[in-house]
């Protein structure tokens, strides 16, 4: 017999209806690339009951679905969050349903776009690093993602990749190149995961989602959320959760696992 699919209360009538708490994806809510696990998505259903979530990650929407919905029983993974924002929120779901969305492509140009790939890929060409496997270039709708070793890597060449990057700062090197030969394009250059790094125009960060929740507030019985909790584990400097765990209209949380997001919220939540 199938499982009853959870009911949640109208995000207006949740007990803090005021208040949403927004999720980094990887290292967050799952281990880096991998399955989110029973015990987050049980407090992620717990924590549904009494405000409204949502994640906020760099990759599309279908790696999402791997990481999330298929380990929740193969549900669509916008059935799981009130707000999904793939791509920094260039891609964005409310209960389900398509929000505006918009395009890198659109904003930078086709010239331009190609100058930017035949530089990273030279560099890539020239870079001297362990191993090298596949898709060093990801085209996303709102950014690229940039991986000079590949993200065809396995599970063990990418933790040997993220070991052997903290002493030699092939990433940091590669965007510092990149500043220097396009200073004319507005981009901003954010380093998270394991392997790669994201490309995608200045403000189209993470904080890019927040655009969305301020149109929610403004429409007719739309909900105007206080209390933004943002969680991610690349909360420093440099890191792609940085400007939305910054940003003053969040309340941040900088988590080291999916264990210790667990742990925040049921702290924090009483769940």
């Amino acid at each position: 017999m199938a499982a009853t699919k959870p009911s949640y209360p109208p995000l207006e009538e949740r007990p803090l209806k005021d208040t949403i708490c927004l999720f980094d994806v990887d290292g967050t809510l799952t281990p880096a690339r991998l399955d989110a696990s029973p015990e987050i998505l049980s407090t992620l259903a717990a924590l549904r009951q009494k405000c409204a979530i949502g994640f906020v990650g760099g990759s599309d929407l279908n790696k999402q679905q791997e990481q999330i919905g298929k380990p929740a029983g193969n549900v669509p993974v916008t059935t799981l969050f009130d707000f999904c924002f793939a791509e920094n929120g260039l891609t964005a779901y409310k209960l389900g349903q398509a929000l505006p969305s918009n395009s890198f492509i659109k904003w930078i140009g086709e010239d331009k776009y190609k100058q930017l790939v035949n530089f990273i890929l030279h560099h890539v060409a020239d870079l001297d690093i362990p191993v090298k496997r596949g898709t060093f270039v990801e085209f996303r709708n709102g950014m690229i993602n940039v991986s000079p070793v590949g993200r065809n890597a396995t599970t063990q060449e990418r933790n040997d990749f993220e070991a052997f990057d903290k002493g030699a700062g092939v990433r940091r090197a590669f965007v510092r190149a990149l500043k220097e030969k396009f200073p004319d394009l507005d981009l901003t250059y954010s380093i998270g995961g394991q392997i790669s790094f994201d490309v995608f125009p200045a403000g189209w960060d993470k904080t890019y989602c927040l655009k969305h929740l301020e149109a929610e507030a403004q429409k007719p019985g739309g909900v105007a959320y206080k209390n933004i909790h943002f969680f991610g584990d690349k909360a420093f400097e440099g890191g792609n959760d940085w400007e939305i765990y910054s940003d003053p209209r969040t309340i941040g949380h900088a988590v080291k696992s999916p264990e210790d997001t667990i742990r925040i919220l049921k702290e924090t939540f009483g769940l």
